[in-house]
């Protein structure tokens, strides 16, 4: 298989379905920002972490992929003519969005209760968590502007909203495991 096919040169993309779009499409835009997600995830998933951690980002990156496919077919070519669906793959649905909030639930037991917003930082492998949280909320807006021009699966949305509060937590999780301080946000009137 050839890396490059030389039909983007000019600028456009193709779409699952075959339609040619801008590379600076909004759709484009949203489903490239999950690849970034994913690869900033992988970074995480590299660093010496507990090893349900890493099972659980690596079941996290491959529901990325299914997003990504999700995010790159348009609706009108969902379904092919003969009616079945193109997109022949388990979708993220539901069941995806619960399966965060149980992971998040979990860490959450072993955690000291916020009672500050937390600085990001404090060591390299938990700001790489803040990172992919970040990038995870720019891919989430990235996905409702879409959504307001195109319809697209309302559990993709949920899911990107509850990514990032499972990002959030494993930072946490990530400074107890590691002995790092966190680092309260103190406004500067109350200093």
């Amino acid at each position: 298989m050839k890396i490059y096919t030389k039909t983007g040169d000019k600028g456009t993309t193709a779409l699952f379905g075959g339609t040619r779009v801008p590379k600076h499409h909004l759709r484009i835009e949203s489903y490239g920002t999950i690849d970034e997600l994913n690869s900033y995830i992988g970074l995480i998933r590299d660093q010496e972490i507990d090893s349900n951690s890493i099972e659980s980002l690596i079941r996290i990156q491959n529901e990325l992929f299914t997003l990504g496919a999700m995010l790159a077919t348009p609706p009108e070519k969902e379904v092919l003519k003969s009616g079945k669906q193109r997109l022949n793959i388990p979708k993220i649905t539901n069941s995806s969005v619960q399966l965060l909030e149980k992971e998040i639930d979990t860490m959450n037991l072993e955690l000291p209760p916020m009672t500050n917003f937390i600085l990001p930082g404090g060591n390299q492998t938990v700001s790489f968590c803040h990172i992919a949280r970040c990038v995870c909320r720019r891919a989430e807006r990235l996905a409702t502007g879409l959504n307001e021009n195109e319809t697209i699966n309302p559990d993709i949305l949920t899911y990107l909203n509850r990514l990032s509060d499972h990002l959030f937590v494993l930072a946490r999780k990530l400074s107890k495991d590691l002995s790092v301080k966190e680092t309260p946000w103190i406004p500067e009137k109350e200093k």
